[in-house]
């Protein structure tokens, strides 16, 4: 998985978990138990920004160094 896909991954992610997140509260055909589920996606899509940030991090320390030596 490319950084940009991750990104994208983590976007879709956080967005589905706050849909979960609001239908458990308004009790639109989910049970109130979902609403941790729904943070745990966040959560998720959280992470998939942290790996994105750091494999771009890694690309760019490579790219400096192959630059420099």
């Amino acid at each position: 998985m490319t950084p940009r896909e991750a990104k994208n991954a983590g976007v879709v992610a956080c967005l589905i978990g706050v849909l979960v997140m609001v239908a458990a509260a308004r009790r639109v055909g989910i049970p109130t138990w979902m609403a941790p589920v729904g943070v745990g996606v966040i959560v998720l899509g959280w992470g998939f920004f942290a790996w994105s940030i750091l494999k771009n991090i890694a690309q760019a320390r490579a790219r400096a160094k192959d630059e420099s030596g």
